[in-house]
């Protein structure tokens, strides 16, 4: 019956296969590699040249200096960006859901959706140019106001805040499209029912359409809390520098510079497996209280 039911579907399954393929090649085989965190690497040496050394290297950035910064770097930032970027796109969807003119919320979406297709470079220069100290748009409205030029990319404890609200403005419209599509499917004579028995509009929102997309936002949910400690590494490598290190410094950042610059290949890569178990143990976390809670989960 499987091979009768392949062959009726081979065309789905050849669809599927270039995904299938990409996975198998790019994040399945890589993970051969992964060894390479419990040995003393030696490039000429070759992987399975290279001598065992078990958990040392896991130590070692256990132990050092810089491990509780890092940690407490990366956790604040991403759950900075989860606090503040997640409701966004929900209440975003939700408002342009209850737009009557379909010229407008066209107008909304597009201007909403455009940052989304900024190149992370790009995105970065505009925010050195709006926030010179010198000739920043930000700060010459502070200068006018009679206040005093503030340092935005070299004062540690604006960089969090920067980086978290540029990343919503750019991915806020983009990452609501899915909550669109999720409000699409509400039957919209329960919206009509609501109407007729006297619901106002925000009634409608809180009993009909926030339930009608709940399961949708549990499982992006835990999607999200899953790469809790995955931090965009090149947004933050490119608003880095020596006077905010003590608040961009990250895991991923860390890793970069033992890794690639001081070619500690073991070392880097016992530090991002680590890095990987802490996402997979919180997502297996999160996946199993949503469970618990009998909303949506993974599995």
């Amino acid at each position: 019956m499987k091979w009768k039911a392949l062959s009726k579907n081979y065309e789905l399954y050849i669809f599927l296969l270039p995904a299938l393929l990409y996975f198998a090649i790019f994040h399945y085989w890589p993970m051969y590699g992964v060894q390479i965190a419990f040995k003393n690497y030696v490039t000429t040496q070759g992987i399975w040249g290279s001598s065992w050394v078990g958990l040392k290297h896991f130590s070692e950035f256990v132990n050092s200096y810089l491990f509780w910064q890092l940690f407490r770097n990366t956790i604040e930032i991403t759950v900075y960006s989860l606090v503040i970027g997640f409701p966004v796109p929900i209440i975003l969807a939700l408002m342009m859901n209850e737009l009557r003119s379909a010229r407008f919320k066209k107008a909304v979406q597009t201007i909403t959706y455009a940052p989304h297709f900024i190149s992370t470079i790009v995105l970065v220069s505009m925010l050195t140019f709006f926030l010179s100290p010198q000739t920043g748009l930000i700060n010459k409205v502070i200068n006018f106001l009679g206040g005093s030029p503030i340092p935005f990319l070299t004062s540690p404890e604006w960089f969090k805040t920067i980086y978290v609200f540029s990343g919503v403005w750019q991915t806020a419209g983009w990452s609501s499209i899915i909550y669109m599509a999720a409000l699409a499917t509400i039957d919209p004579q329960i919206n009509e029912a609501a109407v007729i028995d006297g619901a106002s509009r925000m009634q409608r929102i809180w009993y009909i359409n926030i339930p009608g997309i709940f399961p949708t936002i549990v499982i992006l949910l835990i999607l999200s809390v899953g790469n809790l400690m995955s931090v965009g590494f090149e947004k933050i490598y490119l608003m880095q520098n020596p006077l905010n290190m003590e608040s961009s410094d990250i895991i991923t950042t860390y890793v970069y510079r033992r890794g690639i610059q001081q070619s500690q290949y073991s070392f880097a890569s016992a530090v991002g497996l680590f890095n990987s178990i802490i996402n997979f143990i919180l997502l297996v976390m999160v996946n199993r209280i949503a469970k618990s809670l009998k909303q949506n989960s993974l599995w």
